[in-house]
């Protein structure tokens, strides 16, 4: 092993990357601010079903595809200018939200610009990235990773501290992002020899996307955060449905689920740094695809219903946590900014589709087996793909 892969992390590594999970949390929680509110919202504007699915995705769909620029700047102006700026602008429609809650047009405005939140998990990235030497990468990226739990953060206390005042969840999440974009000012540094770009953000975005790498991780990732968005949106509706269960125990289930998720990304970066990612991806995909056929014969609940979610959301984190650890191997460290905003772009999109296609085939079949097969096709071929091709990739 050489000097470069045997270093050990500075304590600025180790700070930055504290800052920047913490970061990524609250700005997730401001990401997902509308969603657990949408039955508020549905009822206090009258909304169709449609119209309050629409009100929800708004801001994932925004902030899935500002990533591609927001890591593209990364690259250009650092984490140090971008973590604070984004948190700070955070804000501003997060506190709209209480002057647009009595009116559809305007929160869905509030919406598009809300997505902002979600952009700065491609802030995240590359700043870990550059501060940790390649032995630690993986572990140090699925710590940031676990960031997208502040969704389930929301979740559980927006709708609680709502029950204090109808506008107390947007002032806390406000006053919580100005102390943090204060924190993140002081104590972000950008690694002083990291490589900076200085073509234009078009042609580094450009150059991204030419690099085949790009778009395997991109597929690969829409597999694994993908599943576990598409099991997030999907999943309490899928066990009140097919297993009967109230709207509190879904849920419950559901969280149950993504704690797991969260956990496991970790534990995916940190076996990358001891196996190849590649090979990593390519087995906790492969269990995806073994649990999804099993839940694909609707087992009862308990315990076999449970023990495939569990094992198929341990699976799904894992991938998620492995799949960055590659980016990290495969990527030119110039442009790991903006590859990491075209994969977090893929990934959270991915998991819109998946609740359409069972949804579809529950109202044409009343089943929801063939959803779980095409699940399982998905993951082997991931598996496949990842253990084939990846573990050959190297960066240009």
């Amino acid at each position: 092993m050489d000097d470069t892969r045997a270093a050990k992390p500075s304590a600025a590594a180790y700070r930055n990357l504290a800052v920047a999970t913490v970061g990524f949390t609250l700005t997730f929680w401001a990401w997902d601010l509308v969603a657990p509110l949408g039955s508020d919202f549905k009822d206090r504007l009258g909304l169709s079903s449609f119209e309050q699915s629409l009100l929800v995705a708004v801001p994932v769909i925004v902030g899935s595809l500002g990533r591609v620029p927001v890591g593209a700047l990364t690259d250009r102006y650092g984490a140090r200018l971008m973590f604070p700026l984004v948190s700070a602008l955070t804000i501003v429609p997060v506190l709209l939200i209480i002057p647009a809650r009595n009116s559809y047009l305007a929160m869905l405005a509030v919406g598009f610009l809300l997505g902002l939140g979600g952009t700065t998990f491609a802030i995240g990235i590359p700043l870990v990235n550059s501060w940790f030497p390649p032995a630690r990468r993986g572990f140090a990226l699925g710590v940031f990773g676990m960031g997208m739990g502040g969704v389930a953060l929301s979740g559980y206390f927006t709708p609680r501290i709502a029950e204090h005042g109808d506008n107390l969840p947007f002032l806390v999440v406000a006053i919580a992002l100005a102390a943090f974009a204060v924190l993140a000012a002081l104590l972000i540094t950008d690694r002083p020899d990291r490589p900076v770009p200085t073509s234009a953000l078009t042609t580094r975005l450009g150059q991204a996307g030419r690099l085949r790498v790009t778009w395997e991780l991109s597929a690969l990732y829409a597999i694994g955060f993908g599943g576990i968005v598409a099991f997030g949106v999907y999943l309490p509706t899928y066990l009140k449905t097919w297993y009967d269960l109230s709207p509190t125990d879904a849920g419950t289930k559901a969280a149950g689920f993504a704690l797991v998720t969260v956990v496991f990304r970790p534990i995916g970066g940190w076996l990358s740094d001891r196996i190849h990612p590649a090979t990593v991806t390519s087995y906790a995909l492969a269990a995806v695809a073994l649990f999804a056929v099993i839940q694909a014969f609707d087992p009862t609940l308990n315990p076999i219903g449970t023990i495939c979610f569990l094992a198929m959301a341990a699976g799904l984190g894992t991938a998620s946590g492995s799949v960055f650890a590659l980016v990290s191997q495969v990527t030119p460290q110039p442009q790991v900014g903006s590859v990491t905003g075209i994969v977090g772009a893929v990934g959270g999109l991915g998991g819109f589709v998946p609740p359409l296609v069972m949804g579809a085939i529950y109202s044409a079949k009343d089943s929801y087996s063939i959803g779980f097969m095409l699940l399982s096709d998905l993951a082997l071929a991931g598996c496949v793909y990842a253990y084939g091709r990846m573990r050959v990739a190297k960066a240009a």
